[in-house]
């Protein structure tokens, strides 16, 4: 059962097992009441990344016999409406708190707030700034990930001349800098080599990033690689380099393994990509909280919950797993 507080912002799931609320030994409802509460405040709550995520934590929850509260911005970047969620969670007793943080240094005053009222705040997927803001973080190693797409990337060109275009997602958000800075190094050059011809921003929309490759284009018409900071944005590249007839001579890399995208490696529109795990993050996370409730335990430090390098055209040098793989372990 899911109950609306907050204008809509807030939502409480209730995880219900055995008897309780039946009123079966006198107990029940006392019972349910009593179950310590963690809240998941998202990005968003449509990403299909961020709705596997809540997937995950309402599963841990149920398991581990807590009450799951969840919210989210109403767009990639809505600080305003994760600090009132926070401060909403914290007003009504949770134990803990998990956040995809969508301004990576203006939360870090409510999460301070939270962490002063004695609440466990785990970030997942995007690490505050500074990370040690939280009190752990679970989280795919997004640095990594970057990199493995960019040798990858090296390695497929085969020693041919790069004309990179990148198409990144915002500034100041620390999750597509790592990816950025991270393709980068897998690629074996640094911030301002020349090889890079063309970079926007995207925030890792499908539109956005059709855009920007058309943008692009226009500047350097012969780019042959691109990078992306996930799936969306890879689809709206190949969308405008198909108009162009350009969309089987570019490489394009990606991170993120979404199902969609998994399937746009299998047929050949995104050449590879780093695939994460999101219920993974969400369930180890709620675990935490759950041991933070019952004994005091608290997590800390960088938990890294995976990456693998997804493609159907592996190269040598770099260890990878096919799009089979990826579909049985893809995300939306």
């Amino acid at each position: 059962m899911k109950t609306k507080l907050s204008a809509g912002l807030l939502t409480t799931t209730l995880i219900v097992t055995g008897a309780a609320g039946c009123g079966g030994n006198g107990g029940g409802g006392q019972g349910a009441a009593a179950k310590p509460k963690v809240g998941l405040i998202t990005k968003t709550e449509t990403n299909p990344f961020f709705v596997k995520m809540k997937e995950g934590a309402e599963k841990a929850a149920e398991a581990g016999g807590m009450e799951l509260m969840s919210a989210a911005g109403k767009f990639d970047g809505d600080n305003a409406s994760q600090v009132t969620a926070i401060e909403n969670m914290v007003a009504a007793g949770v134990k803990g708190l998990l956040i995809t943080p969508s301004d990576t240094k203006a939360i870090v005053p409510a999460i301070k707030k939270a962490r002063d009222a004695g609440v466990l705040v785990i970030a997942l997927d995007t690490p505050t700034q500074p990370q040690e803001a939280t009190d752990a973080l679970f989280a795919t190693d997004n640095f990594k990930a970057g990199e493995l797409i960019g040798q990858y990337a090296k390695a497929a060109m085969a020693g041919k001349p790069a004309k990179i275009a990148t198409l990144d997602l915002a500034p100041g958000i620390t999750v597509g800098q790592l990816r950025h800075d991270g393709f980068l190094k897998g690629f074996g050059i640094q911030s301002g080599d020349p090889s890079v011809v063309c970079s926007q921003d995207t925030r890792g929309d499908q539109a956005k990033g059709q855009t920007a490759m058309e943008n692009c284009l226009q500047k350097v018409p012969d780019i042959n690689l691109v990078y992306t900071i996930n799936e969306p944005a890879a689809l709206g590249a190949y969308t405008a380099l198909k108009a162009k007839g350009r969309e089987k001579d570019v490489l394009i890399v990606s991170v993120d393994g979404g199902c969609t995208g998994t399937k746009a490696v299998r047929s050949g529109q995104i050449a590879a990509t780093s695939q994460q795990y999101p219920l993974k993050m969400a369930e180890d996370g709620v675990k935490a909280v759950a041991a933070f409730a019952r004994n005091g335990q608290k997590a800390s430090g960088y938990t890294d919950t995976g990456v693998t390098l997804i493609t159907d055209k592996a190269v040598a040098g770099v260890q990878a797993q096919d799009t089979a793989f990826g579909l049985a372990n893809c995300w939306g």
